[in-house]
C-alpha cells in the first residue's frame, strides 16, 4: 500500500513515501523555511504559504523518483489537517485532495500531532502498545496514554508556553537567533550548572500538567540585572525545563502502571532531555523510545506513516467506516 504523506502545517514542506502500515520509508524530503524567516525573526504566515506552493510539486516528484515509483501506484494520500497556519494547511490539502481526485484514491487528512505520537514507531527500536507519551514541541507540550492507533487519553498539558515555545522565546532573549532552540541547547553545553536558581513550575503540582511561561520571565528578569553569563544561564534555563518534563513523565508512567515511555515531537531530539530520561530510565527499570533525529521535527513520513495506518483499518472495517481521522482526547 503505497501512501505519500504532506506536511505544511508550518515553515518546512515535507513529502514522503512509505508502504503502509509497515513502517518502511521509501523515501523522503524535507524543504526548511529558516533561512527566509530568519530575516523576521520568526514565520511570517504568508511567506510560508508561498513557499510550500513552489516546493510540493518539485519534492513530490523528487520523492518518487527516488522510490522509483508513479504517481499512478499511490493507493492514497495523507496530509496534515492541522493544527498549524492556516494558509500553509490549505496548500498541502488542496494539493492532496487534488492529487486524490485525478488518480481516483482516497485523501487522509492526519492530525499533525498524531503524526508526532506515532513517528517512533517508524524507528529501528519501535515501542509497544501500550504505552506513555511525552509530545515535546514548539505548539505542544502533552503527556497521553496510548493504546493502540486513534486510542488516546490525555493526562496532562501545558496551561501556558510549550516547551518548544520557552526554548525559542529564552533564545531570543540571549540573542540567539531563530530557531532558537537547538542554539540554546548547545550554548547550554558550555554553562555551568547551577550558577543560577530558576523557577520549576508546577513540579510539585498534584497533576501531569506543565507551566514555562514564569521560567521565560525568570529568565528576562536575570538577564536585566546584567550580571548574568549568557552560557550559564541557558544551562540553567535547559536544566529546569528538563528537570520538569522528567518529573511529570516518571509521575505519568507511575499512575498509569505502564512501563514504556515515547518522545515525540522537535523537543524530543534535545540531547539534555534524552540524556535526562535514559538515566532515569535505567535507575527506574522502564524503556524510553525517541523518534530518530530526522523525524522529530514537521516531516512527511510521520504524516504517510498515520494515513497508511488509517487506510488499514478502513480497509478491514465494515462497510461505512470513514478514514477521516479523529483526534477526541479523554481527559
Amino acid at each position: 500500500m503505497l501512501i505519500p504523506g504532506i506536511e505544511t502545517s508550518c515553515d518546512e514542506t515535507g513529502v514522503a513515501l512509505s508502504d503502509g502500515g509497515a513502517g518502511r520509508l521509501l523515501a523522503h524530503a524535507v524543504h526548511s523555511q529558516v533561512a527566509m524567516h530568519d530575516a523576521y525573526g520568526g514565520v511570517v504566515p504568508e511567506l510560508a504559504s508561498r513557499d510550500h506552493i513552489r516546493r510540493l510539486v518539485p519534492l513530490t516528484r523528487e520523492v518518487l523518483a527516488r522510490a522509483g515509483r508513479k504517481t499512478m501506484d499511490l493507493e492514497g494520500i495523507g496530509y496534515t489537517e492541522g493544527p498549524g497556519l492556516a494558509g500553509a494547511l490549505l496548500v498541502g490539502a488542496s494539493f492532496a485532495h487534488s492529487l486524490a481526485l485525478s488518480l481516483g484514491i482516497p485523501a487522509i487528512g492526519i492530525h499533525h500531532l498524531e503524526g508526532h505520537l506515532l513517528s517512533p514507531l517508524l524507528s529501528a527500536r519501535p515501542p509497544q502498545f501500550p504505552f506513555v507519551a511525552l509530545l515535546v514541541s514548539g505548539g505542544h507540550t502533552q503527556l497521553m496514554r496510548v493504546d493502540g492507533v486513534g486510542r488516546y487519553r490525555l493526562l496532562g498539558e501545558t496551561q501556558d508556553d510549550a516547551a518548544g515555545e520557552a526554548f525559542d522565546k529564552t533564545a531570543k532573549l540571549l540573542g540567539l537567533g531563530y530557531p532558537g532552540g537547538p542554539a540554546l541547547s548547545r550554548l547550554a553545553e558550555s554553562g555551568t550548572p547551577g550558577r543560577h536558581k530558576l523557577p520549576r513550575p508546577m513540579l510539585h503540582s498534584d497533576d501531569l500538567d506543565f507551566s514555562f511561561s514564569g521560567l521565560k520571565t525568570a529568565v528576562l528578569t536575570l538577564i536585566k540585572t546584567g550580571n548574568a553569563n549568557p552560557p550559564d544561564v541557558a544551562r540553567s534555563f535547559v536544566d529546569a525545563i528538563v528537570e520538569v518534563l522528567v518529573a511529570k513523565c516518571l509521575r505519568a508512567l507511575e499512575t498509569t502502571g505502564l512501563t514504556n515511555l515515547v518522545v515525540a515531537g522537535g523537543v524530543g531530539a534535545n540531547l539534555q532531555l534524552r540524556a535526562a530520561l535514559d538515566a532515569q530510565a535505567k535507575r527506574h527499570g522502564f524503556d524510553v523510545f525517541y523518534a530518530e533525529p530526522e523525524l522529530c521535527t514537521d516531516n512527511g513520513a510521520m504524516i504517510a506513516f498515520a494515513a497508511a495506518l488509517r487506510l488499514e483499518a478502513s480497509s478491514r472495517a465494515p462497510s461505512g467506516f470513514s478514514v477521516k481521522p479523529r483526534w477526541d482526547l479523554e481527559g
